[in-house]
């Protein structure tokens, strides 16, 4: 989590019966996880079965180190963060591009793009269906984006790598680099991918990405607070599940 240039690593409990904020640690480093796994114990860490994160390079090596019994996954929202993120590079390119040449095809439609299809009012959809009649490299890589989530709903192994390969091929086959370097970055962790279908049913992508919005709702709300403690308080307060102190007054 970012909030303005302080970086904080959060670590969520995300069984069935509890989702909670876990810990929160300042900085993205590997030695801010390694003070998680000091906190949380060698006993509990080896009775882990499943670590969901994302590809932060200090993430990975340390949960390699520390909990390799457990199946290590990738959490499928960031995964997808990836593919905004590349889509909004091409995009703000393109725009420019055709700006001048008069064409303001792409003008207010970041939005578009990046919001899921489901979110969208029905007036946005019109706008965005006419958009995917045009030939442009945004269009592409948008297409290309929606075509990746097929993935997620196959159930038969080979048809999941089948799958994965042939996408991969077609990403790096295409002159837009941005995709490529995507493609690129999922063949490297193409492991932690397919762990997920192993453990589907037990890592809700939907609880991950509930308590990164809460994330982001307490982090606006405490805006002014300067002292990142604070912040931590906060986040604990609002996300921690945190049992009720005996003195609190019912009302």
């Amino acid at each position: 989590m970012q909030r303005s240039h302080q970086y904080f690593t959060l670590v969520y409990q995300i069984d069935r019966g509890s989702r909670r904020l876990l810990w929160v640690g300042q900085d993205r480093t590997k030695e801010t996880l390694g003070r998680f796994f000091r906190f949380f114990g060698r006993r509990r860490t080896e009775r882990l079965k499943y670590i969901c994160s994302d590809m932060w390079k200090a993430y990975l090596s340390v949960i390699a180190r520390e909990a390799n019994g457990a199946l290590h996954i990738l959490d499928r929202f960031h995964i997808m963060q990836l593919f905004n993120k590349a889509i909004d590079k091409v995009r703000a390119q393109e725009a420019r591009e055709l700006k001048r040449k008069g064409f303001e095809v792409l003008k207010r439609t970041r939005w578009l793009l990046l919001k899921r299809r489901g979110n969208l009012k029905r007036k946005e959809v019109l706008r965005l269906n006419e958009l995917l009649t045009h030939n442009l490299r945004t269009v592409k890589c948008y297409l290309m984006k929606e075509d990746f989530q097929r993935l997620w709903d196959y159930k038969a192994p080979w048809r999941i790598g089948s799958f994965f390969q042939e996408w991969l091929d077609r990403a790096l086959s295409t002159r837009i680099e941005p995709m490529r370097n995507l493609a690129r970055t999922l063949e490297r962790h193409a492991e932690q991918i397919f762990n997920w279908f192993e453990a589907k049913g037990e890592i809700s992508a939907g609880a991950v990405e509930g308590m990164n919005l809460k994330v982001k709702l307490t982090t606006r709300r405490s805006y002014g607070f300067r002292d990142p403690s604070t912040l931590k308080y906060a986040l604990y307060h609002n996300l921690g599940n945190l049992p009720e102190p005996p003195s609190t007054h019912k009302f």
